[in-house]
């Protein structure tokens, strides 16, 4: 069966993609600092799927972390056929503000990891002439929205990139770009649900998210904007003005959507 690693499995979408892709027959590796959280939904999906999982605990802003899951990216014995990079988690979006010390982790976890982590899986998918790469990126990516619409454009470019230099052998990467999506993404930074400053309307399922996002990985899309909404906000930012877009994109609090 095919084998598919999630980084940042263990809440969220990580843990949606962990449900869908085991719910198409899926064995999965599933990869997040919590123990105790990976080996629930590891035993939920068990259950429910008979797929096998891999729980592999690690704190991806730790070097020594990040190359013993690019170590199991790269195995050979049990290869990985996916790789989803999703750990990540926001900042306040004043610079000036934050600790430096937290904006490096943040860049570490947002860049570096997935980049260790791609680097390790083209070299094992491309030598099988198959795989796919999938990383979590937003639609922050678009806007100047500080540095956390900086990591998510680098990972959209990466993408589009990677996408046309790999895809003609055999491995796809897709730049998955939600807008502000329903997850514990925002209570984990102190946020109580409704206190986003978001209104109704703008929100999205995370079931449609990963539905859609798996949906145009297996199409080889190098971007996947889900729902049309979101498309249309993407599009409409070739036509506003930065000063204007900055503006826009400090709506929902002063911090990234997810």
């Amino acid at each position: 069966m095919p084998v598919a690693l999630i980084t940042g499995a263990s809440a969220g979408l990580g843990a949606e993609f962990a449900r869908q892709l085991a719910g198409r027959g899926d064995d999965l590796v599933l990869v997040a600092r919590r123990r105790d959280a990976l080996e629930a939904l590891a035993g939920q999906l068990r259950a429910a799927h008979g797929v096998a999982v891999e729980v592999l605990p690690a704190d991806l802003t730790d070097p020594a972390d990040v190359d013993r899951v690019a170590d199991r990216v790269a195995s050979e014995a049990v290869p990985v056929d996916v790789l989803v990079n999703n750990a990540g988690y926001g900042l306040g979006l004043d610079f000036a503000r934050n600790a430096i010390a937290d904006e490096a982790a943040h860049l570490r976890i947002h860049v570096e990891t997935p980049l260790r982590l791609s680097h390790a899986a083209y070299r094992a998918m491309l030598a099988r002439g198959h795989g796919r790469v999938i990383n979590i990126a937003s639609v922050a990516g678009f806007l100047p929205r500080s540095t956390y619409g900086a990591v998510k454009g680098f990972l959209i470019q990466f993408s589009r990139w990677a996408n046309v230099k790999y895809r003609r052998l055999g491995v796809t990467t897709t730049a998955v770009c939600p807008g502000f999506t329903h997850t514990d993404f925002h209570e984990r930074m102190g946020l109580p649900p409704g206190q986003e400053g978001v209104v109704r309307g703008m929100w999205l399922d995370a079931r449609l998210v990963v539905r859609e996002a798996l949906r145009d990985a297996e199409r080889g899309r190098a971007v996947s904007i889900p729902s049309l909404r979101y498309k249309l906000i993407v599009a409409l930012t070739r036509l506003v003005p930065a000063n204007l877009l900055a503006r826009l994109a400090e709506q929902g609090r002063a911090s990234p959507s997810r």
